[in-house]
């Protein structure tokens, strides 16, 4: 009788949301794309047109309130949902506060709930009142709950800004951008504000200006030496002043590439301080002296990287005197011979000597490699007004880890090629994570990079480097694991290095994780897709979903599901796969949905999303896709079961 009854309330609830629309007779493909929002459920227009025409009996482009009733049955009840209510339902009809208590604690690991927090859960997904009333949930509640952002794969916590903001800035990583004035290529495309706009958008801290003498005493922002258009340094400032803190309060970091004179380094200087006013960080904290401070101490603040002459207190002294039209003048050692990164650049002393022990280790009877790596001094000029806004960080070249753990001071911060990154970390790995313990270290993308692409970043995250700096214009695989990473901690750009990169004492080798860890065990099985984005004029592809791991080298892995032929709205996998990682605190795992197209064709990008593993909720959790430039592409999603346990 009870079940009798709720099926009659559940049936008045339905008419009542539906029957206006049906009161001129029968409804279009339009219609009903909107009453299925007006449900709730919102639906890609591709998808609704696919399952208005397979409805649609009589072929006439409209369709009775019972063909409405069966699309929304098709699309709501899901078989997987229905299955989950089944199992914790007596009568498979309602499911009671005491059956959704339990299905919170068993299935999602929600081990502290009670009743209040699962009344709150009936009160806000339930719409049958009579069912709401009894404190109970109806199909239509627990689809709506499942479907709800309370079940989404990435923690709530996370969500948050939630780790400790009071350690020092080189003990977190630091989202960073390359040349990040460029929408495309390196050579000949366009500069533009909105790259600054996108990355501040996107909880970028760390933001590269190309710094050029221009017409009438005007700095000018470009790649040089190419043919990327131009924009004035004053217009790069203000739009970094408007959208700075938009979307976190954190620091920002403006890295100047200055190659400007000393008297256009003056108009920098007056527009950096007349602009950004308060914003600008342009002496010492008086509770950081002699050390970096936090994130936390210097929000809403931005800092310059540039070169700089002498010491903090040197500047201080300075503070208040008079300095247009003085320049700062020094000697810099370089060395001929120029690393592949660096362009125009020098070699330095630590390039130098990885040659010399790469050639000794071939042939330990020669030293030639001295003999292409001749000493030399050349002269740099800054204007004091410049250099006296360099607080925290002043670029130094990185002469090699040995020189900069005697002379290296604590505000210097050095910049690294990709390729030259690369040899120290494998050469040189142990120095290097001591280096990143202590020094802020920025990676950049190699010069022959002309089209813009980008390094793996996990490779640089592995050894500590704190600004791994990637173009933000261009999509693929480092954008995807770039945008994951710093999605935690509340998308504020700033995310606290394990321990194992800030405790120099563990002995940390990516490369060789210890037996000791505390590597975690972590199965996926990856049940259904939803309403998964459709990029071709059929809406019948074949999809199938790879799963990445990415971390320490150890920790890479990449598991594949079978193909599903022609379904995109809810194709059923229900594959099961296991991952042992190492080193989870650096793990990402990325989530790819393909389409198939043939042995010529290849495979198409549907949809991805990427975040930390330990990013993850347990239990029945959907994962929302993104396109390939980072837009959301809900309601497309894949249904998956989490579990994972440390060994």
């Amino acid at each position: 009788m009870e079940s009798r009854l709720h099926e009659l309330a559940e049936a008045r609830w339905f008419l009542s949301k539906i029957q206006d629309e049906f009161r001129g007779g029968k409804i279009s493909v339009e219609s009903t794309h909107k009453l299925l929002e007006k449900l709730d459920f919102p639906c890609h227009f591709a998808h609704v047109k696919h399952i208005f025409k397979e409805n649609d009996r009589q072929n006439q482009g409209r369709i009775s309130i019972e063909e409405f009733r069966a699309i929304y049955r098709y699309i709501v009840h899901r078989e997987e949902i229905t299955e989950i209510f089944n199992t914790y339902t007596e009568n498979r009809k309602i499911l009671s506060e005491s059956s959704l208590i339990e299905f919170l604690t068993q299935e999602q690991y929600e081990m502290e709930i009670d009743h209040s927090e699962s009344a709150e859960i009936i009160e806000k997904y339930e719409p049958i009142a009579e069912v709401k009333n009894e404190r109970q949930m109806s199909i239509e509640g627990f689809a709506r709950y499942m479907f709800s952002k309370e079940c989404l794969l990435f923690k709530e916590k996370c969500q948050t800004v939630y780790q400790d903001m009071n350690h020092p800035l080189n003990d977190y990583f630091i989202s960073s951008s390359h040349n990040t004035y460029l929408l495309s290529d390196q050579i000949l495309g366009p500069s533009d504000i909105w790259g600054y706009i996108s990355a501040l958008v996107k909880g970028c801290r760390s933001l590269e200006i190309d710094c050029w003498d221009g017409a009438q005493n005007e700095p000018i922002v470009y790649h040089g030496y190419t043919f990327t258009s131009k924009l004035l340094f004053k217009t790069v400032v203000q739009a970094i002043n408007k959208y700075a803190f938009v979307t976190s309060d954190y620091p920002v970091v403006l890295s100047l590439e200055n190659h400007c004179s000393p008297g256009q380094q003056e108009v920098m200087a007056n527009i950096l301080q007349s602009t950004l006013g308060d914003f600008l960080l342009s002496d010492m904290l008086d509770e950081f002296p002699d050390s970096l401070p936090s994130p936390e101490a210097l929000k809403f603040k931005i800092l310059v990287k540039n070169k700089k002459v002498g010491t903090l207190s040197k500047t201080r002294e300075r503070m208040g005197t008079d300095k247009r039209g003085k320049v700062l003048e020094w000697e810099e050692e370089v060395y001929e011979d120029g690393d592949e990164d660096s362009g125009n650049e020098q070699e330095t002393w630590d390039s130098f000597l990885l040659r010399v022990q790469a050639e000794k280790e071939a042939d330990p009877s020669t030293l030639s490699g001295i003999a292409y790596a001749k000493k030399k001094t050349r002269k740099l000029r800054i204007a004091m007004a410049l250099s006296d806004l360099v607080i925290y960080t002043k670029a130094e070249k990185l002469r090699s880890f040995q020189y900069s753990r005697i002379y290296q001071q604590f505000n210097e911060i050095n910049s690294i090629g990709e390729s030259r990154a690369r040899k120290l970390s494998k050469l040189r790995v142990h120095e290097f994570i001591f280096h990143t313990a202590t020094f802020i270290t920025r990676v950049y993308p190699k010069l022959m990079r002309a089209d813009s692409s980008n390094f793996n970043p996990q490779e640089f995250w592995n050894v500590g480097c704190q600004m791994v700096a990637l173009n933000f214009q261009t999509p693929g695989v480092p954008m995807d694991l770039q945008n994951g990473k710093f999605l935690d901690n509340g998308g504020s750009g700033y995310v606290l290095k394990p321990d194992i990169l800030r405790d120099t004492t563990l002995g940390f080798n990516p490369i060789e994780p210890e037996k000791d860890g505390h590597p975690i065990t972590l199965t996926i099985r990856l049940i259904s897709g939803i309403q998964l984005p459709v990029s071709l004029p059929s809406n019948t592809p074949d999809i199938s979903v790879i799963i990445e791991i990415y971390g320490v080298p150890n920790d890479r892995g990449k598991q594949q599901t079978r193909v599903v032929k022609n379904n995109a709205f809810s194709p059923k996998w229900n594959e099961t796969f296991t991952f042992l990682i190492q080193e989870p605190e650096l793990a990402l795992i990325r989530f790819a949905v393909e389409t198939q197209q043939g042995f010529l064709s290849g495979s198409e990008l549907l949809g991805q999303y990427t975040l930390p593993v330990l990013c993850m909720n347990k239990g029945y959790r959907r994962v929302p896709l993104l396109s390939k430039s980072g837009a959301n592409l809900e309601p497309s999603s894949l249904f998956i079961y989490v579990w994972y346990f440390r060994e």
